[in-house]
């Protein structure tokens, strides 16, 4: 027995031998080789010791520089290991990496090579049987080391370079799947292996990647150290799960601040296409909710930094697919205004701490500003990947983070820039709702636009500044029109045949009826007003004709087109009046715009007599007041009068003849008689534009109605039938008139001289909150008595009823 082992043995030894011929230079024999071969397929128990001999040969050569028996030996062991799959091939493995790292350890070129090429051939062999005491650490430290090889001769530099590739790409190929390895994507891994693959991409930067995945690269390319990098990535990538995902791409996110290659962004946007396109696309999201972490913890960074990490967000977002933002969604817009909130502060207090300490870091406001475009760029193109109710929730979410004043008293205080902080936050937020709601569609436009979402919205565009209102109309054009006809309204003036415009109207839904119901008088009454600012130009009368051509498309039944018409009346009637002392310009802007808008209306309606009377008029202000009309007002440099006296006679619209022609086809007479006037609300009342004279004027008249003194007792009128139908028949015009009277008040109020306020106060004090004898009571005490703060008991309250408030506490 043991005779046969020792015989075995020296017959394996012998054979071993015999593939090594006299003269290195010959080559392997093959014949022995085949010989030995078969010897270890009928005898796989000496599979062991023929690894053991001849890693001990190839250490002894390679310490007596013999390096071409090295390569016969290395030659063997491949062919051995690609021929044999026993069961004991284990052992033979160990003898075979043994020999592989006693290469790649050695000062020689070619030694670090010829290991790195058999330990890719070993790599892609499919074992049968799993090792679990088998470690890759070594290979892993040494490829990574190879990636990063400085040899002087630049052709070996970059074979060993490659070399160093094919070595983690084998690695990663032989241990990802075998659940006993060592886990290749733990932190102590990666973060040598997405470095040493980062730092040979770099080198080749120049080399854009023309696709997600360039299978069809010339020869030359595939050569190159850069395009073999980019390969073995997106194989690194490809074969991440899910939990594996945030290691793979922490260290690109370190490499990228320890190199600062943020600040050129072409790098790093390209490693995150690579990123974006080699994962799975269900794990997108993940990718991206480390970038926002990652933008987190660089705030108190240079502008240029968060920009680049900016840039590569917006990229990643476009490259998701649709939903793949996560569950997260709302915190992902949260993160992002955050950053455009920080990125004001930053660029109004010129430092990076609140305290004032700016140390090194000089901010520059430019830089500031990019990176600010860049975030509402990117908020943009999240909200391009959400479906339309998830958008609709960013809508309302983004409304919610808008600073109002009176609301946020925070906002006012140093840190933040007083005033101009404010205004710089409500624009950077009102850009990004204008970004969010770009190219949003929707069926049902009571979904669209909430009372949560409208009613704010609508109170920024009473703001005194310009900036604000004209975004405003820009987010609610966005959101009105559903047919894309905006293009076609970019500029106003008199088409004789809207045909040529090709517009796309669709009937009105009931859902658009019911919007109309509940929002019309605003939309209306908003418009009215805008048309009354003195700091509007040309872009804002232009939205405005743009808003109500698309309301007239999108939204219009025949209720809503005649208070249309009666809209563009009143416009008419604010221009010609004057009372709000408008410029001449703004004067005849106005003009213009309800000119326009009435030969847009009057085609829409397709009622010959009206269109008639409207192309009558525009053809008479051609020949006498040209500036009435948007071709002579709306230029660059328009020819204006002096001053504008009164108009009369055939170049104004008439609303009588309106009324007449459009009765005549069916239109409601009454409201067509009844003249348009805006409704005036607390919200218009109470506007941070609003002064102090109009809310003075507003509580004398609340006041007026509700003080004591003027209250007088009627006898009770008898009820009848008469007195009942005469109420209603009198309720439109009453409601009315009592618009009318109001309206008169505060403007009485607005534009009175201070004496003749006073002298119509008379006596009484409309400042209550002055005076020791306006203040009320305490309430009744339990007992009937009151102790005074001196221990002196006071007579029993008088009850709450019939307490004497000031008048201005009541409402």
């Amino acid at each position: 027995m043991i005779y046969s082992f020792i015989r075995l043995s020296v017959i394996s030894l012998r054979l071993v031998d015999n593939i090594f011929p006299e003269d290195p230079e010959d080559g392997l024999v093959k014949a022995n080789m085949e010989k030995l071969t078969f010897y270890a397929l009928s005898a796989p128990e000496k599979l062991d010791r023929i690894g053991a001999y001849l890693s001990e040969r190839l250490s002894r050569d390679v310490a007596r520089h013999r390096y071409g028996y090295v390569c016969i030996a290395m030659e063997a062991l491949d062919q051995l290991l690609m021929a044999c799959h026993c069961q004991s091939i284990n052992l033979f493995v160990e003898s075979f990496l043994k020999m592989v790292r006693k290469l790649l350890e050695a000062d020689k070129p070619n030694l670090q090579i010829l290991g790195t090429n058999s330990f890719v051939k070993f790599a892609n062999i499919e074992e049968d049987t799993a090792s679990y005491h088998r470690s890759y650490d070594f290979f892993v430290s040494r490829f990574s080391e190879m990636c990063h090889s400085s040899y002087e001769d630049p052709d070996i530099r970059t074979k060993i370079r490659m070399a160093g590739i094919n070595g983690l790409q084998g690695v990663v190929r032989k241990t990802v799947n075998d659940d006993l390895q060592s886990n290749i994507w733990d932190p102590q891994h990666m973060d040598k292996i997405v470095p040493s693959l980062l730092f040979n991409l770099q080198s080749g930067e120049g080399t854009e990647s023309r696709s997600p995945s360039p299978l069809q690269a010339s020869e030359k390319e595939k050569e190159s150290p850069a395009e073999l990098t980019e390969r073995c990535f997106r194989e690194l990538l490809g074969r991440a799960a899910y939990g594996n995902i945030k290691n793979a791409v922490t260290p690109v996110l370190m490499h990228l601040d320890n190199h600062s290659l943020w600040e050129g962004k072409t790098f790093a946007v390209r490693c995150f296409k690579i990123i974006m396109y080699s994962i799975q696309s269900q794990h997108s999201h993940l990718v991206i909710q480390q970038l926002l972490g990652h933008l987190d913890a660089n705030s108190k960074n240079s502008a240029t930094v968060r920009a680049g990490i900016v840039e590569v967000l917006l990229e990643a977002a476009a490259i998701a697919s649709s939903g793949s933002v996560g569950p997260t969604v709302l915190e992902v817009f949260n993160t992002l205004l955050r950053q455009l909130r920080l990125s004001v502060d930053y660029e109004l207090t010129g430092s990076y701490d609140a305290s004032g300490n700016i140390g090194i870091k000089i901010i520059k406001t430019h830089e500031e500003r990019q990176l600010q475009e860049a975030v509402i760029r990117t908020i943009g193109s999240f909200a391009n990947t959400l479906p339309t109710y998830q958008r609709s929730e960013v809508m309302l979410f983004i409304m919610g983070k808008i600073p109002v004043p009176g609301v946020h008293p925070a906002l006012t205080n140093a840190g933040s820039g007083g005033c101009e902080g404010t205004r710089m936050i409500q624009i950077m937020l009102l850009k990004s709702l204008v970004q969010v709601t770009t190219g949003f569609q929707t069926t049902n436009m009571l979904t669209a636009l909430p009372n949560s979402f409208l009613e704010p919205l609508l109170s920024f565009s009473l703001m005194e500044d310009p900036e604000v209102r004209l975004l405003v109309l820009t987010i609610l054009l966005s959101v009105i029109d559903r047919h894309d006809n905006t293009p076609k309204f970019s500029s106003i003036s008199i088409i004789s045949d809207i045909s040529v415009l090709k517009l796309k109207v669709d009937k009105c839904s009931r859902q658009d009826n019911l919007f109309m119901k509940k929002h019309a008088q605003q939309l209306y009454r908003h418009i009215y007003l805008a048309c009354k600012e003195q700091s509007s130009g040309p872009q804002h009368f232009e939205t405005l004709y743009t808003l109500l051509a698309l309301i007239s498309m999108e939204l219009a039944n025949e209720e809503v087109v005649v208070d249309l018409i009666r809209l563009a009346l009143a416009l008419q009637e604010l221009a010609q009046t004057n009372e709000e002392s408008l410029s001449v310009y703004n004067r005849c802007a106005v003009h213009a715009l309800s000119a326009a808008y009435l030969n847009l209306i009057c085609q829409l309606t397709t009622v010959p007599t009206f269109c008639q009377h409207i192309h009558e008029v525009i053809e008479m202000r051609q020949k006498e007041v040209p500036f009435l009309l948007p071709e002579d007002v709306f230029i660059e440099n328009p020819k204006l009068p002096a001053s504008l006296e009164k108009l009369e006679g055939d170049v104004l619209f008439q609303q009588s003849k309106i009324t007449e022609v459009l009765g005549g086809s069916g239109y409601n007479t009454d409201r067509l008689a009844t003249p348009y006037i805006p409704q005036f609300t607390d919200e218009d009342r109470l506007s941070k534009r609003k002064s102090i004279g109009e809310t003075i004027s507003l509580q004398v008249e609340v006041e007026s109605r509700n003080s004591p003194e003027k209250e007088e007792r009627t006898p009770a009128e008898e009820i009848t039938f008469e007195t009942l139908k005469n109420a209603i028949v009198d309720s439109v015009g009453m409601e009315e008139q009592e618009r009318e009277r109001r309206r008169q008040v505060v403007e009485k109020f607005q534009k009175a001289p201070f004496e003749e306020i006073a002298a119509h106060c008379g006596a009484r004090n409309i400042f209550p909150m002055f005076s020791l004898s306006a203040l009320p009571r305490p309430p009744p005490s339990p007992s009937g008595t009151i102790s005074s703060g001196y221990g002196q008991t006071q007579s029993r309250s008088v009850p709450v009823y019939e307490m004497k408030f000031p008048d201005l506490c009541v409402y």
